[in-house]
C-alpha cells in the first residue's frame, strides 16, 4: 500500500493491464510505482477539495467519489482506470484521440470487466465537448498530461456542469515555491484568474507534495462559443503562460 492508502493499491488485473500499457510505450518514462502513486494523487486531491476525508491521524479513507467523470487524454490509461478501481460506483469516460490508445483501452476494459460502467470514446476533445452525451455532463474531469493550462481549460471547461472540477496534474515545484505537502494558492501565471473566467472557471487550490495537482472550479456553464475549432485553443490560446 502506497502513501495515499487505498487509492494507491493496484488489483492483480489492473497491474497487469497497467504494465502491458508500459511495454507497450502508452504511459511515459516515469517507473511505473511512481506513476501509480501519481495517479492516486488525483483521488487525494478531489477528496481534499471536496470533503477532506481523513482520519485523526492524517491517514486517507475513501469517499464515494464522483458520480460522473471524464479522464480528458487518456493515454495508457492512467490515471482514468485506477480511478475506475477506486470509486467502483462512479460512472467513467476515457476519452483519447488515438485509435491505437482506445483500442488498447477498449480491451483492457473487457479484460476488466467495466464495460457497463467506463465508456472509452475516440474523439478530439474539441468535438466531443460540442456533443450532448458529453456537454455539461461531468462532476470531474482529469488530466493527466493533456496540453498546457489554457488548452486544458479551453477543452475541459465545455465537459464540466457547473460546481463540477478540473484537477490537472501540475509540473514539480521549483526552488521559490513553497516545500513540502499541502494547499498553496494557484499559480497566477498558470492559473490566471481573468483567463479562466472566460470559460466560467474559477481557480481553486494548487496541491503540492511529491507531485503537484491544480483544482479549477466551474463556477459558471461554459459559454456555447467553447470549445473552438480542433487546434484553434494551442495556436490562439485565450491567455499566454510563460515557458521556462
Amino acid at each position: 500500500m502506497g502513501p495515499d492508502g487505498a487509492c494507491s493499491e493496484v488489483s492483480p488485473s489492473l497491474r497487469e493491464v497497467l504494465e502491458e500499457a508500459r511495454s507497450l510505450d502508452l504511459l511515459g518514462p516515469m517507473d511505473l510505482e511512481d506513476q501509480i502513486e501519481h495517479a492516486a494523487g488525483f483521488a487525494r486531491a478531489f477528496e481534499t477539495v471536496t470533503a477532506g476525508r481523513s482520519d485523526q491521524r492524517g491517514a486517507h479513507r475513501p469517499g464515494p467519489g464522483p458520480d460522473r467523470w471524464m479522464d480528458l487524454g487518456s493515454g495508457g490509461g492512467l490515471p482514468g482506470l485506477m480511478l475506475a478501481q477506486y470509486w467502483p460506483g462512479s460512472g467513467a469516460v476515457l476519452l483519447d484521440a488515438a485509435q491505437r490508445r482506445t483500442s488498447f483501452l477498449t480491451e483492457a476494459v473487457h479484460s476488466l470487466g467495466w464495460e457497463g460502467r467506463v465508456e472509452v470514446v475516440r474523439a478530439r476533445a474539441e468535438d466531443a465537448g460540442r456533443d450532448p452525451r458529453f456537454r455539461r455532463g461531468f462532476q470531474v474531469v482529469w488530466a493527466r498530461s493533456f496540453g498546457s493550462p489554457p488548452v486544458t481549460a479551453e477543452c475541459a471547461a465545455p465537459f464540466l456542469r457547473v460546481d463540477g472540477l478540473l484537477v490537472v496534474s501540475e509540473p514539480p515545484p521549483t526552488p521559490d515555491q513553497p516545500p513540502g505537502p499541502g494547499a498553496v494558492e494557484s499559480d497566477a501565471e498558470r492559473w490566471p484568474r481573468d483567463g479562466l473566467a472566460q470559460l466560467g472557471l474559477e481557480p481553486q487550490v494548487t496541491l503540492r507534495g511529491k507531485f503537484g495537482y491544480q483544482v479549477v472550479r466551474q463556477v459558471k456553464a461554459c459559454p456555447e462559443r467553447f470549445p473552438r475549432r480542433a487546434g484553434v485553443a494551442a495556436k490562439r490560446p485565450l491567455y499566454r503562460v510563460a515557458e521556462g
